[in-house]
């Protein structure tokens, strides 16, 4: 069995209120989990950039392509140097964790 690794997904889409209900309810019923989501608006507020910490696994080019034919969503693309944005994160948030401890594993 592989070891699945964290990436993230930098989706730019429009700004307006559903959004965000409507990519995260695609990843709920194809049951793929998302770890951690930040999201920012972009462009004067018309549109917003989204990061989602996911693991990697073989339905991820699947999810992609399902994700660039919802209406609102402009980009999709791959971007695994920002996990350790992510990480950064996590240390603010939940200092007690230790600087060096890993992320939780998928169950």
């Amino acid at each position: 069995m592989s070891e699945k690794r964290h990436t993230v997904l930098d989706v730019r889409v429009n700004n307006h209120p559903g959004v965000m209900s409507h990519v995260c309810g695609l990843f709920s019923r194809r049951a793929f989990n998302v770890e951690a989501i930040l999201c920012l608006p972009v462009n004067g507020g018309e549109e917003s950039r989204v990061w989602m910490l996911i693991f990697e696994d073989d339905r991820l080019e699947q999810m992609i392509r399902q994700m660039r034919k919802l209406r609102d969503v402009h980009e999709v693309r791959v971007t695994a140097d920002a996990v350790d944005v992510f990480a950064q994160l996590r240390r603010i948030m939940e200092p007690d964790t230790g600087i060096n401890a890993p992320w939780p594993q998928e169950n």
